[in-house]
């Protein structure tokens, strides 16, 4: 209960600092928006100075009055409430017939005058200051046919989620408990924004800002809106939205584009508001941010095979390093940065962004908090940005203010389907061959971090070395998510004898999605994990499917490299491509190759993470497909986790152990390993032939080894 505040950009400072003071101690509930909604009109966009959105009272116009001049108050409160009843008549469900089921109410609020200054009101023109206001609010007409699904469907249209949230084309259910009408509804019920969501869209502020999350809490709709939200704000300003995955670059247009569409009636002007890469290359359509700043400063650019020098790995983060290093004079090019994916880039790219950037210095950089289930995906800010001359951190972060805000949340995924791909990634239950217990794969190093990303204990210690439950609370996987279907139609497991068994099946399953389920083709999504192998592993399953008529791609190869989906087209992807993307239905296929990782020469942690982003990209039902014994030993561990309710129970290793993991299942490519393990048995069969001397070596070497293996005992 209560009032929400949302604070965003306002030029009367004075007057909503005061409103958002006073507001809280009175009896009412809703949201108050300062700085919002912004409202399109044949004039240009209108930004509404404040809005109380209350569940007794409908709505309130604030009209603000800086100092002690009311001014027209009159025809500033017509103004905003004829605007704000224009905007609320285009949409269906928020009227009876030509009524707007939402009253509307107008207060002009003027801190700066004393109760004996105030203008006499005219008429129903109300105009408050701090001490009259609660008994102006108490007198307004109460909304007395109040419905809590058209106050829900008003927050949506407030925050023009339901706009930006619509598909490529209109989904069409018509049975009532087909998937497609399943699927409608849940895209339905996310249709507004929970608080921190509201908050990393509308406030925003001087400096750096974060805005984390698990994978599916809505960090990218949250800077598509920001984004827009700032652009229409301040059209002069050069703004850029940037990532690592190619595939972003259209979803992020066609967001911003209807955002900006709906509130100021014309498209983005994208000379300064720029969507772009990462790192790019020559050509208007591929520039990127990396590439831009060489351009600009005369630095040399480095592409992916000349930055190879710097070390598998290391690609991108040496280029950005060495393009630092050599900047003698860093020039101002952007008033505002927005990364998405932050997870995945390396920080000499944030510090890039930090360099390039006007005064004021606005970076807002978004990451998944569990990308790579065996650290926390991004450095602290203080280790990002480094110090000031001083030895103080240039950036640091207030855990109360608007700089860091959490998306606590997640939209995406249902409890089962993220606990199932939380337990594979970190093997809770698994038990290599011989071993009772134990079979972990890799651990956060901080066991509260686990609280950081939902979960809550239900037993035990979250401490290291000891035992522990934990589950996923309804605060942070909404029921919703998973009450339309049962668990076992949410995820299942299935094992082949072999590829034509996999292919058949998989062939059969889309045929029906399509044909009897009421899904789209961009509902699908199947994902081959390895990325290395997609093209051939999946060539006999498309074969199939075009033979039957159904038209499918795959993501980057058969498209232009920032294209995932296809209308009316089946997705093929490796698990590169398939990052910060979601379907409604996911396959996984071969994924008996994310057991073990030793038949795919790569490491263990490497393709259980693998397995977590492609089960998390569903966010309605995933099937993970695999073949022979491998894929029954995946499947035994779903079910050890199914039989505990879903709750993880482990032994929290030591930081000792936590160390030990990371070097036997580290995430190095298995031929690097191979080529040391041949040197090795060269180097000792010449030993054991005479070749060499065991005193020929460099007895320093000799040593070390020795020191190795002794302590390995």
């Amino acid at each position: 209960m209560g009032v929400d505040i949302i604070r965003g950009t306002s030029q009367k400072r004075v007057a909503s600092t005061k409103l958002a003071d006073r507001i809280p101690s009175l009896p009412v509930n809703g949201i108050l928006y300062i700085g919002h909604p912004i409202i399109g009109t044949p004039e240009g966009a209108h930004t509404v100075d404040a809005l109380l959105a209350s569940k007794e009272k409908g709505l309130i116009v604030f009209d603000l009055i800086e100092g002690a001049n009311g001014g027209d108050y009159c025809s500033r409160q017509d103004d905003s409430a004829n605007r704000l009843e224009s905007l609320l008549k285009t949409h269906r469900e928020l009227m009876e017939r030509r009524k707007i089921l939402i009253p509307i109410h107008t207060i002009s609020f003027a801190p700066a005058i004393s109760e004996r200054n105030l203008p006499r009101e005219e008429n129903s023109y109300v105009i408050a200051n701090s001490d009259s206001l609660p008994e102006k609010l108490n007198s307004l007409e109460p909304w007395s046919d109040q419905d809590e699904e058209i106050y829900r469907k008003l927050l949506s249209v407030l925050q023009n989620v339901s706009t930006i949230r619509k598909g490529i084309r209109r989904r069409i259910a018509e049975k009532s408990d087909s998937r497609g009408k399943i699927l409608q509804e849940l895209e339905d019920s996310i249709a507004t924004l929970d608080y921190e969501q509201n908050r990393a869209v509308i406030e925003t502020v001087d400096g750096i800002q974060r805005i984390r999350g698990l994978a599916g809490s809505g960090k990218t709709i949250v800077l598509a809106l920001k984004a827009a939200y700032l652009h229409i704000n301040n059209p002069d300003w050069r703004i850029a939205v940037t990532f690592q995955t190619r595939s972003l670059k259209g979803h992020f247009r066609r967001l911003i584009t209807r955002f900006t569409l709906a509130r100021a009636h014309e498209e983005p002007d994208w000379n300064n508001l720029r969507i772009l890469n990462a790192w790019g290359a020559s050509g208007t359509d591929r520039d990127g941010i990396y590439h831009e700043f060489c351009r600009a400063h005369g630095l040399e650019y480095f592409d992916f095979n000349m930055a190879k020098k710097f070390g598998q790995g290391k690609e991108f983060s040496g280029a950005c390093a060495d393009a630092l290093r050599n900047c003698k004079e860093f020039k101002s090019i952007y008033d505002v940065i927005l990364v998405d994916e932050a997870q995945d880039l390396p920080p000499e790219f944030l510090r890039i962004c930090y360099k390039v950037l006007r005064e004021k210095k606005m970076l807002i950089y978004a990451y998944d908090e569990l990308q790579n289930l065996s650290t926390e995906s991004l450095p602290p800010p203080e280790n990002i940005f480094g110090t000031d001359s001083n030895g103080h951190p240039v950036v640091t972060f207030d855990e109360s203010s608007s700089n860091d805000i959490i998306l606590k949340k997640c939209y995406r995924n249902s409890k089962p389907v993220l606990t199932t791909a939380h337990a594979l990634g970190f093997g809770i239950y698994r038990n290599p061959v011989g071993q009772e217990r134990s079979g972990l794969v890799q651990m956060f190093d901080d066991p509260q971090f686990w609280k950081e990303v939902g979960y809550s204990v239900e037993g035990g210690s979250l401490s290291l070395g000891k035992q522990v439950t934990l589950q996923r609370t309804s605060d942070t996987s909404p029921e919703f998510l998973e009450n339309h279907s049962r668990v076992e139609d949410l995820i299942k497991f299935i094992c082949f004898n072999n590829q034509q068994e996999q292919t058949k099946w998989l062939v059969n399953e889309i045929k029906k999605n399509l044909e009897n389920e009421e899904l789209m083709h961009e509902d699908i999504v199947v994902i081959n994990p390895d990325p290395r192998t997609t093209r051939t592993n999946v060539g006999a399953v498309r074969s199939r499917l075009l033979e039957m008529g159904i038209a499918n791609h795959i993501a980057g190869i058969d498209t232009r490299p920032d294209v995932f989906k296809s209308e009316r087209s089946i997705t093929f992807t490796g698990i590169h491509r398939a990052k910060g993307n979601e379907a409604g239905m996911v396959y996984i296929i071969n994924a008996e190759e994310c057991y073990s990782g030793m038949q795919t020469g790569l490491d263990l942690a490497r393709v259980r993470n693998q397995l977590f982003t492609a089960i998390t990209r569903s966010k309605a039902w995933v099937r993970v497909l695999g073949i022979g014994q491998k894929m029954n030993e995946l499947k035994m561990e779903y079910d050890r986790l199914r039989s505990k309710n879903f709750q993880l129970e482990f032994h929290y290793p030591t930081k000792e152990k936590i160390g030990n993991l990371r070097v036997v299942h580290r995430d190095a490519p298995r031929k690097d390993i191979g080529e040391s393990e041949n040197l090795l048995s060269k180097i000792v069969d010449d030993i054991q032939s005479g070749k060499y001397r065991l005193d020929d070596l460099d007895e320093n070497i000799v040593r070390r080894f020795k020191e190795l293996y002794d302590a390995s005992e």
